[in-house]
Parts: structure tokens; C-alpha cells; sequence
């Protein structure tokens, strides 16, 4: 298993350094990985500018970064990668931009579906997607439509995505209930907001990365980060690559998960 994962993540063009995956394969242990990685791909236009390129050249750029990760998560079995895509936010941004935005995620859509169909991938799209641009929704559609009997990486594509967003879509959902006399308000807990938001039935992120520098969450899953393990990098989100997702797994597992516990050796 090792060495079959060690040779799949061999690759000079990305990035290769022997010494620090051979340390990184022999020391991560593959039988315990996050079952759920959340992304915050940060950095694109930084990465951009600073080339001297226009910020439309950093997105693409992290397009290609992206493929590799999801190929990545998917030969590592890890069960669900989602990604920060395009938040609430965004909009804010100058019109070429978003407009760029826009067009390259349909292009990747269509690109790549029938890839991430060959390798079982499952895509989903959370967030307020009936607000994106026609073009973005079909093919946003036609994806999850395509792949929806997968049984590989559930592949979560926040899209017009905002935490908050979400938090208010459960409560109207959870609020039309309570008129309907579906439920009772005193039967509203933890796990009935969960079931209502866009990621139910999926498993809470064990591990958060963000890469660029900031440390923030930018309102990203903000009710399923409560107890997640944040991972940051100075590393622009373009020159992301397998070596940086397999230090920030080894970290991970470094860590003690106590969930508002003790730590063992106070027991």
C-alpha cells in the first residue's frame, strides 16, 4: 500500500521532493486519514499579481491545482473533499472577475466530468446555487446528475456558499416545519439544524486547510468547524500541491481530538 501510494504521489512536474515524502509516507498513518478535508482555496489573485498577470490567470492556475488534489483524495480514499469555490462574498468583486469566474467553472465542469466519473467521484454543489448565473447551473446539474451513483470521493463544490447563508436557509426550512405542524420547537437540537443543512448526511471536516496566509474562515462552514483541526500554509493556493496536503495530514494526526475533553495523560 505504501509504496503503491508513494509512487502515485512521485511526480517531479508538481513539486516532487524524495526526501520529504519518503518522511512523509513512511510516517503518516494511512489506516486513521480525515475522513472529511475542507479547503479555503486562497490565494489566486495574490499569486496573480505578483507575476504581473491579471487575477483571472491566478483562478485558472488554481483550477489546475484543484484537479490534482481531488486526483489526490481520491486515490488516498479520503471520503469527502469539500472546497471553498465561490462564497456569498464574491459578488462583491469587479464584474471581469467574476464574470471569469463564472466561465471557468463551467469549463471545468464539463472538462473534467467525465475523468471524475471514471474514478467514481461523486460531485455535490452546496450553497445558494439557484442564484448563479443559467449557464453555471446547468452545468452544475448536468455533474451532479452525471455522477450521483458514484461511490468514491463525495466532492463538495461551495458555490454562492456562505455559512451564514446556510444557517438561515435551516432555520427557514426548520421555521416552515414548525408552522406546517411538522415539529415542535422543542424538538429543535443539534443534529435537526444539522439534518437541514446543505451537508447533511456528511460527516463534520476533521481537518481544515488554508493555505496563502490568512487565518481566518471567511465564512466557511461555520456550524461544521466547531471541532475541526485547522492546517495553515504561507503557500499560495496555484502552488499547492500533494506534498503540502500529506504535511498538513502528518500535522493532523500529531494532534490530540478532544472534543471539549482532557487530554489522555490527565486522566
Amino acid at each position: 500500500m505504501i509504496k503503491k501510494l508513494f509512487n502515485f504521489f512521485k511526480n517531479k512536474e508538481m513539486g516532487y521532493n524524495e526526501k520529504k515524502y519518503e518522511y512523509l509516507m513512511k510516517n503518516i498513518d494511512f489506516s486513521r486519514l480525515p475522513k472529511h478535508i475542507a479547503i479555503i482555496m486562497d490565494g489566486n489573485g495574490r499569486w496573480a499579481t505578483k507575476r504581473g498577470m491579471l487575477r483571472a490567470y491566478g483562478h485558472r492556475a488554481g483550477v489546475e491545482a484543484l484537479r490534482d488534489i481531488v486526483k489526490a483524495c481520491s486515490e488516498l480514499k479520503i471520503p469527502v473533499l469539500t472546497v471553498y469555490a465561490f462564497s456569498t462574498e464574491n459578488w462583491k468583486r469587479p464584474k471581469e472577475e467574476v464574470d471569469a469566474l463564472m466561465n471557468l467553472l463551467v469549463e471545468y465542469v464539463y472538462k473534467e466530468v467525465e475523468e471524475l466519473n471514471k474514478n467514481k467521484v461523486k460531485i455535490r454543489a452546496i450553497g445558494r446555487i439557484h442564484e448563479l448565473p443559467e449557464k453555471c447551473q446547468r452545468a452544475v446539474k448536468y455533474a451532479v446528475e452525471f455522477t450521483s451513483k458514484n461511490t468514491g470521493l463525495n466532492f463538495n463544490l461551495a458555490l454562492n456558499y456562505g455559512g451564514r447563508a446556510e444557517l438561515v436557509d435551516a432555520m427557514r426550512k426548520i421555521g416552515k416545519k414548525i408552522q406546517g405542524g411538522i415539529i415542535e420547537i422543542k424538538e429543535i437540537d443539534e443534529k435537526l439544524i444539522s439534518d437541514h443543512l446543505y451537508t447533511k448526511e456528511l460527516p463534520d471536516p476533521d481537518l481544515l486547510i488554508r493555505p496563502a496566509g490568512d487565518y481566518r474562515i471567511s465564512n466557511f462552514l461555520i456550524w461544521q468547524l466547531a471541532y475541526t483541526e485547522f492546517w495553515y500554509t504561507d503557500v499560495m493556493w496555484p502552488d499547492f500541491r500533494r506534498v503540502d496536503m500529506l504535511r498538513a495530514i502528518y500535522e493532523f494526526q500529531q494532534r490530540e481530538r478532544r472534543f471539549g475533553g482532557v487530554p489522555k495523560k490527565d486522566k
